[in-house]
């Protein structure tokens, strides 16, 4: 499978966690196209992708499925545009033909795949890494990606605290430092590799190593469980030299179009 693919995949698995965490969304597949409906009308969790390689004219007639989905729920959704799954041509009109659908691109992350993470090229300071599996870790998830992603907490707790979000592919991690929960990371093992995501410190404890710490300890953990050492994910720009040093490559681009 091409590197693209294999993050494009662990991805399209991932994002099933937002139409199955709440109870009241769904994961509907579409012709060539998923979308996952949180039950929340919250856009950024209301997420459709491509399961597809598009040529022109196909990405226009996808759009017009997955928006019909949507307006039967909720105004407000997202799209992850892997950007390799488009021919030359519908790649270049894609920005336009997004906006014909009324929405506009909020980023453009690097979606990067690494062999193996390469050693610390520092000393990296010690967190204890606890699975989220109870009350006390769920909440702290749920109240952590809410400060560091500046997502409203009622969004955040109806997707994250709730103990049936965690019983799927979605395994999450909480790091504390004297008995305090700093910050956090999911992981999901799909497509040959394990995805990184939600990846976040609190801002009062931030550039101290504890978030690389976290990711190295839940990195061992997963791989320990599934044997996989090869990891993907979709990087931030305040990310991507740390994750460059930590032996990532970028094999792709995604855009991220919001409902304007």
């Amino acid at each position: 499978m091409a590197d693209y693919l294999i993050v494009e995949e662990n991805l399209r698995v991932a994002m099933r966690f937002f139409g199955e965490a709440s109870g009241s969304g769904e994961v509907r597949p579409l012709n060539g196209s998923v979308a996952m409906f949180s039950g929340l009308d919250y856009g950024v969790f209301n997420i459709a992708l491509l399961t597809r390689p598009a040529a022109d004219g196909q990405l226009d007639a996808r759009l017009r499925d997955i928006a019909r989905y949507f307006r039967e729920r909720t105004l407000r959704w997202s799209f992850w545009l892997c950007e390799d799954l488009l021919d030359g041509e519908a790649r270049n009109a894609a920005r336009q033909t997004f906006s014909d659908f009324g929405m506009r691109s909020i980023s453009h992350p690097p979606g990067m795949l690494a062999p193996a993470l390469s050693p610390p090229a520092r000393e990296l300071p010690e967190i204890e890494m606890r699975p989220v599996a109870d009350h006390e870790t769920r909440a702290a998830f749920a109240e952590i990606t809410s400060v560091c992603f500046d997502i409203p907490y009622l969004v955040s707790r109806a997707v994250y605290w709730r103990e049936r979000a965690w019983t799927q592919d979605y395994q999450g991690f909480v790091g504390y430092v004297n008995g305090k929960a700093v910050c956090i990371v999911a992981m999901v093992a799909a497509a040959g590799a394990i995805g990184v995501y939600s990846l976040a410190t609190m801002p009062g404890v931030r550039r101290r190593g504890y978030g690389e710490s976290l990711l190295r300890a839940a990195a061992g953990e997963m791989t320990r469980r599934t044997g996989i050492s090869k990891f993907v994910l979709q990087s931030t720009d305040a990310g991507y030299e740390i994750y460059k040093r930590m032996g990532f490559r970028d094999v792709t681009k995604f855009t991220v179009y919001l409902t304007k």
